[in-house]
């Protein structure tokens, strides 16, 4: 089977994000992601890691957008925040993805 053209798989994600929509399935994955990402110890890590990048920042060249970049870039030598999601929380959020789309695509 050939591999999609990077349009068609934009075509394909957004079908199966409208999916995952529609379904509720996208909110009982992300309610459930963000609980494992705060009972993890994640989420606090990340206010504490922007905190510290806030207060290492000028007062005059403080901006969200700058605090948010900063956020999901390299921080402190550490990767970025997408990066840091323990995994097994990453292998929970990923199979029930699975078997979101095993079911779809039957």
């Amino acid at each position: 089977m050939p591999q999609p053209s990077a349009a068609e798989f934009e075509v394909l994600m957004a079908q199966v994000h409208q999916r995952l929509l529609e379904s509720g399935e996208w909110d009982r994955i992300r309610l459930m992601l963000a609980t494992k990402l705060n009972d993890s110890g994640w989420t606090d890590e990340l206010h504490h890691r922007s905190k510290e990048t806030a207060r290492g920042m000028a007062t005059n060249t403080l901006s969200f957008t700058k605090l948010f970049e900063e956020t999901l870039s390299m921080t402190n030598g550490t990767a970025n925040a997408g990066n840091n999601v323990p995994n097994p929380v990453r292998r929970e959020v990923t199979a029930l993805i699975k078997t979101f789309l095993d079911k779809q695509f039957e």
